[in-house]
């Protein structure tokens, strides 16, 4: 049971963008009632990163005030694919892939999570023993109109491009879960609001209560776009604390606060104060100890780092994290340490883009930035073939020592 207003507030207002019913749940939450709060997960990249976390943090949230929760790892649906941001055809994907991805997900969630009061549930173990009759009862509780009405779907169709009879099926497929898991809450990103309203409308059709809806801020990555792994912007929450800092560092100012909201959690009312602050109004002096100082967003921005860097690693590593890197980068040195790789010859673009982690389209990007260099010297050319050992540098931080096997 919530009594306290603040307690509330904070729970269904920090980075929340929307709560479908807010009366209802906020009744619900007043009752002392312990309810089922579903997160649905589609193993389609084998890293987790910090806006993906957020959602995690927020179940955190939940689990610390007695309520079960709920996690479903998508063995059938991450097959398909979610196409909620998508604006082309989404490929489908080998449910190898989907399990090789998963080996590594309980450990990153038990980061944030207490795996031992989770239940957790894989959607193939009743969507592959479903029969084909009552997959069609399923599909008849909507309609090809309602799953065309989608925005993205939308304007597909309106471009003239294809929208697949498979990704239209994916809302209904991921509403059924909450039948399945009997869920009373179900969390996710903006971007997921209309799957989850159509869990809503699948509990009704098999006689349930209909789940209520939280949906999350997505969070923006280094560059400013929504932080995605097929776009190289992410920060993964098992990255080292070193890179985790210095990723965080080169986050945009304008996205601080945003940051702060989702990634930590420190008071909401201070992160308003900071807002004001970098708007340029007068603060009170105590507010310098919390972030350094709020009129200087370097300041800022390296207290954001050390706070999710102590969030996942401790203080400690945090602060060894901001030393190292200030040693590196204030005073222009490479780091102490730098990983060795061994990798056959190739391509700049090929081998980049399998060192780093990096998307192909965001390592073309980067040469053309003038940001990679091979021992100093700047790449300007995806195609060039490193055939010796090399030190690759990537950014201004990022080091790799490549030892070419031959």
């Amino acid at each position: 049971m919530i009594t306290d207003k603040d307690q509330l507030k904070d729970l269904l207002t920090r980075g929340v963008e929307d709560v479908i019913v807010r009366a209802d749940l906020e009744k619900k939450l007043r009752s002392g009632k312990k309810l089922r709060i579903k997160l649905g997960i589609d193993p389609t990249n084998p890293q987790i990163h910090i806006g993906r976390a957020a959602a995690l943090w927020k179940l955190r949230a939940f689990q610390d005030l007695g309520h079960q929760v709920t996690l479903v790892i998508g063995t059938f649906t991450g097959v398909i694919g979610d196409a909620s941001d998508k604006d082309s055809e989404r490929p489908l994907i080998e449910r190898e892939t989907i399990n090789e991805n998963m080996k590594s997900y309980a450990k990153q969630i038990g980061q944030i999570l207490d795996m031992k009061k989770v239940e957790l549930f894989y959607n193939g173990d009743w969507f592959d023993k479903m029969p084909l009759q009552k997959f069609f009862a399923l599909t008849q509780i909507f309609t090809i109109q309602q799953m065309t009405e989608r925005e993205n779907f939308a304007k597909r169709i309106k471009a003239g491009k294809p929208v697949g009879i498979h990704e239209t099926l994916y809302p209904m497929l991921q509403g059924y879960d909450s039948v399945e898991m009997k869920t009373d809450v179900e969390i996710g990103g903006t971007d997921q609001l209309f799957n989850m309203l159509a869990g809503r409308e699948v509990q009704k059709a098999y006689k349930m209560d209909q789940q209520n809806v939280i949906t999350l801020h997505l969070l923006e990555g280094t560059d400013g776009r929504k932080m995605s792994s097929s776009w190289g912007n992410c920060i993964y929450i098992n990255d080292e604390p070193f890179e985790m800092y210095g990723k965080v560092m080169t986050v945009r100012d304008e996205l601080i606060p945003v940051y702060f909201k989702l990634c930590t959690d420190v008071p909401l009312e201070q992160i308003t104060v900071l807002e004001q602050a970098m708007s340029g109004a007068l603060v009170e002096d105590g507010m310098m100890t919390v972030f350094g100082d709020p009129g200087n967003p370097r300041d800022t921005k390296a207290s954001l780092a050390r706070t999710i860097v102590a969030r996942y690693y401790g203080e400690t590593a945090a602060v060894k994290a901001e030393e190292a890197w200030n040693e590196q980068f204030r005073e222009g040195n490479k780091p102490k340490v730098i990983s060795t790789k061994k990798v056959k010859s190739g391509t700049v673009l090929d081998i980049v883009s399998d060192v780093f982690g990096l998307s192909k389209s965001e390592v073309r990007r980067l040469v053309m930035q003038k940001g990679i260099k091979l021992d100093d010297k700047v790449i300007k050319d995806v195609e060039q073939k490193i055939t010796q050992d090399c030190l690759v540098q990537v950014g201004k931080r990022r080091f790799i020592q490549l030892n070419i096997v031959k």
